[in-house]
C-alpha cells in the first residue's frame, strides 16, 4: 500500500506512480478521498469529545436539567453515529483507491514499458543451439512427458521422471545450503493462503486472475512462497536491531498463466505447477537497497556456479510487478531460441508490502515501517531445462554441473539406448 502523504507531499513519489501507467485522474481521485476522509476524522474525533463531556455532565446535573442533559446527549450520539457512517464509507472509497496504485518506481528505474529496459551485465557468450532443445532433450532421456501430465491434469502439466528428479532434489538441496550460509533461515510455508494474505502480500487485486482458488474453503494456491513468507511477520513489531532477517522458503508454486495461450507450450518452460526456493528479507529503510544488490549478486552466483551464460537487466517501470519499486531480472541465454530468457528476479517492495502487512521495527528512534525484499534462488523446472540444453553434449548423454553431483550421485548421464 503506497504513503498517501509522500504521493502529496514528494512529487518524485508520484512520478514513480506515473511511470508505472498509473494515471492522473486516479492519484487526483485518491488524493480528494483522502482529503475528505481526514476531514470527516477530525470532525468524529471532535463530536466524540463533545459526546464524552455531555455524558459527564449528565451525572454532575441538578435534578432539573438533568432531563434536558439527556435529550441534548441522545441527539448528539445520534449526530455522531451519522457522521461515523459517512466517514466509514469515505475510508472505505479510500481503501479502494489505494489499492489500485502500485508502488512507486524508483529514480534509478528505466521508464518505458516491458522494452525499455537497462542492461546491466552480461556474463558469458551466446552459444549455439544444441542437437535437441530443451523439450525434445527431456522426451529423448525420459525425464519429461508432458502428453501423460496433459492427459491427467491438462495443458501445462508435466511429469518429470528418472535421473531428472534427482537433478531437482539436487539443485534444492545445494541451492539451501548455499543460501543458510548467508544467513537464511530455511522455510517450508504452507502454500495455501487466506485472500486476505494475498492482499497484504500485494499480489490482490491485480494478479488475481493468476492464481488458483479453492472455493469451498476460501483458500488460494500461491505462486510464489513468497506470499506465506510474508506472513511469517504479519502485525510484528520487530526489533530493529535483528535486522535483516532473512528467509529461504521451499515449495511448489501454482500459476494460471492467464493470457500466455500459445506461449511455451513445448517442455517444462510455463507450467501451471513448479518448484522454487525463494529468498524474502524483512529491512531496514536504511539497508534496503544494499540488500536487493545482496540478492542479484547471490542470484548470478548460483547461475555462475552452474554454468549459464546471462544478462541482468533493470526492468522498465512499465514492466514491473505492482508491488516492486526496483527489480532485477537474471536472464539465461536458451540456444534453441536464440535469445535471452528469465530465468531468476528480484525486488525490492520498500515499504509498499509492510505497509499492508503493518510489520515494524522499534529501534532506538523510535518505531517505522520496514520495507520487504524478495528474489527467486532457484526456478526448479526453468533452471533444469537451461541446463538441459546447456550440458547436452553432441552423443546426447548429460553433463551433471560439477556443484551439483555431491548431492545426486551422478556425473554423466548416457542417453537412453
Amino acid at each position: 500500500m503506497i504513503d498517501v502523504r509522500a504521493l502529496k507531499d514528494d512529487p518524485a513519489y508520484r512520478a514513480g506512480a506515473e511511470a508505472k501507467g498509473v494515471s492522473a485522474d486516479l492519484l487526483d481521485e485518491l488524493l480528494a478521498a483522502d482529503d475528505t476522509r481526514r476531514g470527516l476524522q477530525t470532525e468524529v474525533e471532535e463530536m466524540r469529545a463533545t459526546a464524552n463531556a455531555s455524558a459527564k455532565e449528565i451525572g454532575k446535573a441538578a435534578p432539573d436539567e438533568r432531563e434536558a442533559k439527556i435529550a441534548a446527549a441522545s441527539e448528539l450520539k445520534a449526530e455522531l453515529g451519522a457522521k461515523e457512517a459517512v466517514y466509514s464509507e469515505a475510508s472505505a472509497k479510500v481503501d479502494e483507491l489505494i489499492l489500485q496504485v502500485p508502488n512507486p518506481a524508483h529514480e534509478s528505474v528505466p521508464t518505458g514499458d516491458e522494452e525499455a529496459f537497462e542492461v546491466v551485465e552480461v556474463v558469458g557468450g551466446t552459444p549455439d543451439a544444441p542437437p535437441l532443445d530443451h523439450a525434445a532433450f527431456g522426451e529423448a532421456m525420459g525425464w519429461t512427458d508432458n502428453e501423460l501430465g496433459a492427459a491427467v491434469s491438462g495443458s501445462r502439466f508435466a511429469y518429470l521422471k528418472g535421473a531428472a528428479v534427482l537433478l531437482e532434489l539436487a539443485l534444492v538441496q545445494w541451492t539451501m545450503q548455499k543460501l543458510v550460509a548467508r544467513g537464511f533461515t530455511p522455510v517450508i510455508p504452507p502454500v495455501l493462503v487466506r485472500e486476505e494474505m494475498m492482499v497484504d502480500a500485494g499480489f490482490f487485486p491485480t494478479d488475481r486472475n493468476q492464481v488458483y482458488e479453492v472455493n469451498e474453503d476460501e483458500l488460494f494456491l500461491v505462486g510464489t512462497s513468497e506470499v506465506p513468507l510474508a506472513g511469517m511477520h504479519r502485525g510484528d513489531r520487530l526489533d530493529a536491531a535483528e535486522l535483516p532477517l532473512r528467509y529461504a522458503g521451499f515449495s511448489s508454486c501454482f500459476r494460471r498463466e492467464a493470457g500466455t495461450y500459445g506461449k511455451d507450450t513445448r517442455g517444462i518452460f510455463r507450467v501451471h505447477q513448479f518448484d522454487k526456493v525463494e529468498m524474502f528479507i524483512w529491512s531496514s529503510p536504511e539497508k534496503s537497497w544494499e540488500e536487493h544488490e545482496m540478492l542479484r549478486t547471490i542470484e548470478q552466483e548460483i547461475i555462475n556456479d552452474l554454468g549459464l551464460p546471462h544478462r541482468v537487466i533493470n526492468v522498465a517501470s512499465g514492466d514491473l510487478g505492482n508491488a516492486a519499486a526496483k527489480k532485477y531480472d537474471c536472464e539465461v541465454w536458451l540456444p534453441s531460441e536464440g535469445r535471452y530468457r528469465e530465468l531468476t528476479s528480484c525486488s525490492n517492495y520498500t515499504d509498499y508490502s509492510a505497509r499492508r502487512l503493518k510489520t515494524r521495527a522499534k529501534g532506538d528512534d523510535g518505531t517505522e515501517l520496514v520495507h520487504t525484499l524478495n528474489g527467486t534462488a532457484c526456478a526448479v523446472g526453468r533452471t533444469l531445462l537451461f541446463l538441459f540444453e546447456h550440458w547436452q553434449q553432441p552423443d546426447g548423454s548429460f553433463v551433471v554441473p560439477e556443484v551439483l553431483r555431491p548431492f545426486c550421485g551422478l556425473d554423466t548421464i548416457a542417453p537412453l539406448a
